[in-house]
């Protein structure tokens, strides 16, 4: 019962934290030359630390695809003298959160611990990511749920569709395919495997991190040597730039539904463009998120031939796109494509309205302070500006950089940008009158 309450403490204090009007960002270095940014907040006994390697499941060995995501996925299954059902009872008796995972870009660790158990907490936490187990009876559990997944991927026409995509926007780069690995390839990894990905993606000279909360620079520091003093100190090289390759037009993958999912895209814009603003705000007022974005007006408002459609612009470490997905009848997937070809063509040409640009600023500006609102969140958002290139004092400079966008910057940027024959679709359904133009 008392384990039960502080649990229940610790989930309060994650969801319930309040809005911070200020966020004080100081860099912070170990004894042992390990960085790291710090938000302190001594009003509540709980710190957030979140964790990222770059690189990511980028970093899969040729052959051994899903080996880095097996290996992230598996980390908190034992480590040092505990087994898997060992290491989760003593988190749980110390009210700790972990989460482990991989993506393309990063391998990410974050925890959440009351100061009073920090100690025992970043011992433990140390130990994943140091000493993991990596037994076969874990590796085997895991590796039938990550099977599972792709068994259910491999029937899923939004991931059918990704996936199809991906292959043809960058090829044989990682980003063009599945980073979770293919039945075949998942099925032949070795603990061996596991271990050597660990040493090519979790090493020092790729490390982020961030912690918000009850504690000093000073703790931090020891925590931070605690925490990653014996990596290894050089991984894997990172990869290469990724070179966008879809030719533009339309491939049909044939799927029995009533529906079609598409999606849609062409190259992108890089993080550290100095257009990015620019098309930050042509992406929102073209697909964004809300109702008055003009692909949802005319594709979904105007004549209701979807549910919802959207963009986004997605600025990879070694890669850019701008996406955009949607679901269609199939009757309807041919007119869809074209009101999406011809709004992309609109705003290329025109660019946007003074009210287009002002409603969209007070909509991104007043929207902004709004994502700091938890230790967690605020943690994860300083490691993502650290994977970004950006520097602390982001925070504050943001949306000065959103109110200095122009209408002529937008109009610019849209020329730019937004290429209407290079747009490629990749249409997964029985669509009417649609054909691949490969």
């Amino acid at each position: 019962m008392i384990r039960l309450r502080v649990a229940t403490l610790l989930a309060a204090l994650l969801f319930a934290m309040p809005l911070r009007a200020e966020i004080a960002v100081q860099e912070v270095t170990s004894p042992g030359g390990i960085t790291a940014w710090l938000v302190e907040d001594h009003e509540i006994p709980f710190t957030a630390l979140d964790i990222a390697f770059q690189g990511g499941t980028s970093l899969d060995l040729p052959g051994e695809r899903g080996a880095v995501n097996l290996m992230a996925a598996t980390l908190e299954e034992g480590a040092g003298e505990m087994d898997a059902q060992a290491f989760a009872e003593a988190r749980d008796s110390l009210a700790a959160g972990f989460g482990f995972d991989a993506s393309q870009d990063a391998v990410s660790i974050s925890a959440r611990f009351l100061t009073e158990n920090r100690d025992q907490a970043v011992d433990l936490l140390r130990q994943a990511i140091i000493a993991p187990r990596f037994d076969q009876s874990a590796i085997d559990r895991v590796r039938g749920q990550v099977l599972s997944g792709l068994a259910s991927d491999a029937t899923d026409p939004s991931s059918i569709a990704g996936e199809t995509f991906n292959a043809l926007a960058f090829g044989k780069h990682p980003y063009g395919s599945e980073d979770s690995g293919t039945p075949e390839s998942v099925a032949a990894l070795t603990r061996d495997d596991l271990i050597e990905a660990k040493a090519r993606t979790m090493a020092r000279d790729r490390l982020h991190v961030a912690a918000v909360g009850d504690i000093t620079p000073e703790q931090l520091g020891q925590v931070l040597d605690r925490l990653f003093g014996d990596l290894p100190e050089m991984g894997a090289p990172l990869p290469g730039r990724a070179t966008w390759q879809a030719p533009g037009g339309v491939k049909v993958v044939d799927f029995d539904s009533p529906q079609s999912v598409v999606v849609f895209g062409q190259s992108g814009m890089r993080r550290d463009d100095p257009d990015f603003f620019a098309a930050y705000i042509l992406n929102e007022i073209l697909g964004g998120s809300r109702f008055s974005a003009r692909l949802m007006t005319e594709v979904r408002e105007k004549r209701g031939l979807t549910y919802g459609i959207g963009t986004y612009l997605m600025p990879m470490a070694y890669g850019e796109a701008l996406m955009g997905q949607m679901a269609t009848a199939n009757a309807t997937a041919g007119q869809a494509i074209d009101l999406i070809r011809q709004e992309w063509a609109r705003m290329a040409k025109d660019g946007v309205s003074a009210e287009e640009l002002a409603a969209t600023k007070t909509y991104l500006t007043g929207s902004y302070p709004l994502r700091f609102d938890g230790n967690g969140q605020i943690a994860e958002i300083l490691v993502g500006m650290q994977m970004d290139g950006l520097s602390p004092d982001y925070i504050t400079t943001r949306n000065a950089k959103i109110e200095a966008v122009t209408q002529d910057d937008i109009k610019r940027v849209a020329a730019r940008l937004l290429t209407p024959d290079a747009l490629q679709f990749v249409v997964v359904g029985q669509p009417d009158g649609v054909k691949s133009t490969e």
